[in-house]
């Protein structure tokens, strides 16, 4: 078995990084799934918690290769 690890730029900062494909967290632009980093999350939560919105808390493993056998 393999491991799968995806590689694209963050919607929010636009700089390239690796990512589990099934567990990064993201946001919907135009119907699509887009992947936000760890920085950008960072970055954005304490904004989000000052106008009363959850934190993004990413998956375990969110920024790490995934089980091919989890594209399934």
């Amino acid at each position: 078995m393999g491991v799968v690890q995806a590689y694209s730029a963050c919607y929010g900062c636009k700089r390239p990084f690796f990512y589990n494909p099934m567990r990064v967290p993201s946001v919907v632009v135009n119907g699509e799934r887009e992947p936000i980093c760890q920085t950008c999350v960072d970055r954005v939560n304490p904004q989000r918690i000052a106008n009363g919105l959850e934190p993004i808390v990413p998956l375990s493993g969110a920024y790490d290769p995934c089980d091919e056998g989890e594209l399934l």
